[in-house]
C-alpha cells in the first residue's frame, strides 16, 4: 500500500465516513455513509486521491482523459489532471451533465472534444453503477471510447458487476475492507 494510500484511506475513515441511518441515492438504505466530498474538496486530500487514482489507472493505455457525472466526479477529475501534470502525464478531465444545456451549444459533455478518444469514467463513491452508465451513454453518443471506470471508494453494492455486464473494466482504490466499513 502507497504512503499516499494510507494517509487517503486515514482521512477518509476520520472525515467521510458517518455511522447512522441514511437512504441513498439508490434508495437503498445504509447504516454508514460515505460523504467523500467531504474530502475530494480538501486540500489535504485532493492531492491524495489524484495520486492513488493515477496509480490506480496507470496501465490503462492511451487514456486522453478522465470524467464523470458532475458533481461526485469534478473534483476527482481535477485532482488526477493536476496530479498527472506532476508526473508529467497529460490526461485532460470531462464533465457530464445530467441532461443536455437547453441553451448555448446545448452540449451535455463539456470539456475537449471526446470524439474517438479513449477515456475513463470516474466516480467518488459507487453503489448501483447508475452514474456512470449514465456518463458511458453520454461519452458514447460524442464519440468517446470507454476505456474503463474507476471510482475512489466502492461500497461492494453490485456496481462492479453492473458495469462489466457493459463489457466496461471496472476499477477502484479503496474498498469497505480498507475503511473497516464490511460489517458495518
Amino acid at each position: 500500500m502507497t504512503d499516499a494510500r494510507t494517509k487517503l484511506i486515514e482521512l477518509i475513515s476520520s472525515d467521510a465516513v458517518f455511522h447512522g441511518d441514511f437512504t441513498l441515492t439508490s434508495g437503498k438504505k445504509a447504516t454508514y455513509y460515505v460523504d467523500l466530498r467531504k474530502v475530494s474538496l480538501d486540500h489535504r486530500a485532493a492531492p491524495l486521491i489524484g495520486q492513488v487514482m493515477l496509480d490506480l489507472i496507470a496501465e490503462i493505455p492511451d487514456v486522453a482523459a478522465v470524467g464523470g457525472m458532475t458533481m461526485g466526479a469534478d473534483p476527482v477529475a481535477s485532482a488526477i489532471l493536476h496530479q498527472g501534470v506532476a508526473r508529467g502525464l497529460a490526461y485532460d478531465a470531462f464533465v457530464v451533465r445530467k441532461e443536455p444545456k437547453d441553451h448555448g451549444r446545448g452540449r451535455q459533455v463539456e470539456g475537449p472534444e471526446l470524439a474517438g478518444k479513449r477515456v475513463i469514467v470516474l466516480e467518488d463513491t459507487s453503489t448501483t453503477g447508475g452514474s456512470p452508465l449514465k456518463a458511458i451513454e453520454a461519452l458514447r453518443k460524442v464519440g468517446a471510447e470507454i476505456a474503463a471506470v474507476a471510482v475512489v471508494v466502492d461500497r461492494d453494492t453490485g456496481a462492479r458487476e453492473i458495469i462489466e455486464a457493459e463489457g466496461v473494466p471496472y476499477f477502484y482504490a479503496i474498498g469497505l475492507d480498507d475503511l473497516g466499513l464490511r460489517d458495518a
